[in-house]
């Protein structure tokens, strides 16, 4: 098994690519052992010390960490994924649910219902692909009085340059499309 590795835009996260479907739907952020206790895979990679957070995507796992250089975690993390996908263990527990919504309601106005469906196709088509290719995901969370609200989730948590992605990137995109859109903010 080969499993590659990239780098992201944060540098204390790294995407490592096991050539295999990580989440087949949803994604699943974990950012503590504790939370991580539902998904066998996570809780492995939070054993190593150093990992501070744990984000599936489809084919990706991304992981973040403090203190220890890559060079030192990279080989520990990178055989507990080959050897948890060879066992044929699954990557979520049977009790676990994706939190691909992160169980909080989305929040607009009534009568903003179109407005928000072409915020999240939007969203879907053009800004999570993109995202996901740096090892994170973006998702709606609500718009009130012109703003749209965001969750980043994995590699975009805590980035140093998601906030130029969310004002120049996500919020010119909007902008551009949705002319009732006056700014973008991560929640």
């Amino acid at each position: 098994m080969f499993i590659q590795t990239e780098a992201t835009p944060n540098p204390a996260t790294l995407k490592f690519l096991p050539g295999k479907v990580v989440m087949e739907t949803g994604t699943a952020e974990f950012r503590d052992a504790e939370s991580a206790s539902v998904s066998p895979l996570a809780a492995r990679i939070f054993s190593i010390p150093g990992v501070t957070g744990v984000f599936f995507g489809y084919d990706f796992v991304t992981v973040s960490k403090d203190g220890p250089e890559w060079q030192h975690l990279k080989p520990a993390i990178l055989g507990t994924i080959m050897e948890h996908f060879m066992s044929g263990a699954k990557v979520m527990g049977s009790a676990a649910v994706a939190n691909d919504e992160d169980g909080d309601e989305e929040f607009f106005e009534a009568g903003d219902e179109t407005i928000v469906a072409t915020i999240k196709e939007l969203l879907e088509t053009r800004v999570r692909p993109a995202v996901a290719q740096d090892g994170g995901d973006i998702t709606f969370r609500g718009f009130k009085n012109g703003k749209v609200y965001l969750n980043m989730k994995g590699a975009c948590s805590g980035c140093p340059s998601s906030t130029a992605t969310l004002k120049h990137g996500v919020q010119n995109l909007l902008r551009h499309f949705v002319p009732e859109v006056q700014e973008v903010e991560a929640v």
